[in-house]
């Protein structure tokens, strides 16, 4: 069975369980996800299915790309992505949807954190800052950043400021608590990268963490 789905954010809520336990828990749309194609070792080098998610019209896509969902049987799709078949085999077209996914699995999600925009060193690295009083002057800056005539050069890797967020993020080893087929809905324990409405890929851990949606 493929090991995994392209979804969207939704938000988050609150789970109760039999017990009486609180979940904290991400809401998920997570397909339904149309293969438009397939790659074998044979011809490609490696197998995989590429899925498709989230219908658009069709003067929102190239040419190129209609006639590429045309030959599938899909729709045009706003996302693209690839994902291993694991042994299963899928025909150009289908249609899969949460129902891949059982509650107690352990899966990991791929997102794009929430962009904050151009930050400093205090609150992209978490440097202490400098002394705030008795005379000093130099806050919040980062202080030194190299040496002088040698190498007479910053270091690549620096932590300086700049551009934060917007990140390709993995949080690995979540349960799935609910799965809700009828609405193509899975509730995921914690929280996951991005802002409601972005777009997030699940797929089965593959660290082979096992525990209960309750732990």
């Amino acid at each position: 069975m493929i090991n995994g789905l392209i979804g969207k954010k939704i938000g988050m809520t609150e789970i109760f369980l039999d017990d009486g336990t609180v979940v904290v828990s991400t809401v998920i749309e997570a397909g339904p996800c149309f293969v438009v194609q397939k790659k074998t070792a044979g011809k490609d080098g490696y197998e995989s299915v590429q899925l498709g998610f989230q219908e658009v019209k069709p003067q929102r896509v190239t040419k190129p790309m209609l006639g590429h969902f045309k030959n599938a049987g899909a729709p045009p799709l706003r996302h693209l992505v690839e994902f291993d078949p694991e042994g299963e085999d899928y025909n150009l077209g289908d249609s899969i949807d949460v129902g891949i996914f059982n509650e107690g699995d352990i899966v990991d999600v791929v997102g794009n954190s929430k962009g904050k925009g151009f930050s400093g060193t205090m609150k992209r690295h978490n440097f202490s800052g400098q002394p705030a009083s008795h005379g000093g002057m130099a806050h919040r800056r980062p202080g030194g950043i190299g040496q002088a005539s040698y190498p007479g050069k910053v270091w690549k890797g620096m932590k300086m400021s700049g551009q934060m967020g917007n990140e390709r993020v993995t949080v690995q080893g979540l349960s799935v608590v609910r799965v809700d087929a009828e609405k193509n809905i899975i509730l995921i324990k914690g929280s996951v990268p991005g802002p409601n409405g972005g777009t997030v890929l699940i797929k089965r851990t593959t660290k082979g963490r096992i525990e209960s949606a309750a732990a």
